[in-house]
């Protein structure tokens, strides 16, 4: 069972009483960005001038990377940030993760990792990827994390601006599914690639 709380259009919520763990909960969109996009860059860099990766192989590493991300960001959402809420712990957890987000779906500071959390986490992935992936995680992690970043980006645009009259409208109506109808489908936010796999992608009135 998880937690259910209302969306609000306007307002912001302290998730810590410490005001530094509060102010690191938060970040503009365009730091994070900053980061993977440099972060990836030096990967790539790296690679080119480090390893022995053809051309060719850079480039499939770099796009099994993206799609991987898009299968993550779903399996994430829809499982850790949709957690069962059966105990205090999990629930609290829950909220702080995500719950907060769709009780303030519109607070833009809390629309993307806090940059510290951010740097960390790509970190930890080289380290674990290049043990198991050696030099192809110098081609792989750069698109896992410009997968992020355009997750990111997606993401805060659904949120900040109003529907594109063209393609991409879609991107806003399934995600505004998943706020304000039904938490439990439409995870995939960058791709609703996963949605159709899984089988939870939004049901569509017949005409």
């Amino acid at each position: 069972m998880e937690v259910e709380v209302l969306p609000k259009n306007k307002g912001t919520k302290q998730l810590f009483k410490n005001p530094v763990l509060e102010k690191l909960s938060r970040t503009h969109i365009s730091i994070p960005l900053t980061i993977f996009f440099l972060y990836s860059s030096g990967l790539l860099y790296w690679s080119i001038t480090h390893t022995t990766l053809s051309p060719l192989a850079t480039t499939g590493m770099f796009f099994l990377g993206l799609l991987s991300f898009t299968w993550v960001e779903y399996m994430t959402h829809r499982h850790l940030f949709h957690m069962p809420t059966y105990t205090k712990v999990r629930a609290k957890l829950q909220y702080t993760m995500h719950g907060v987000h769709h009780e303030f779906p519109k607070d833009k500071d809390r629309l993307a990792m806090p940059p510290l959390l951010s740097i960390t986490i790509a970190t930890i992935l080289l380290l674990l990827f290049r043990l198991v992936m050696g030099d192809l995680v110098f081609a792989f992690l750069p698109g896992f994390l410009v997968g992020y970043a355009a997750y990111l980006s997606v993401h805060y645009m659904v949120h900040v601006f109003q529907p594109p009259k063209n393609i991409f409208k879609a991107w806003w109506i399934n995600h505004s599914v998943h706020h304000y109808k039904d938490g439990e489908v439409v995870f995939g936010v960058s791709s609703p690639l996963w949605d159709y796999v899984y089988g939870t992608m939004r049901e569509k009135k017949s005409s």
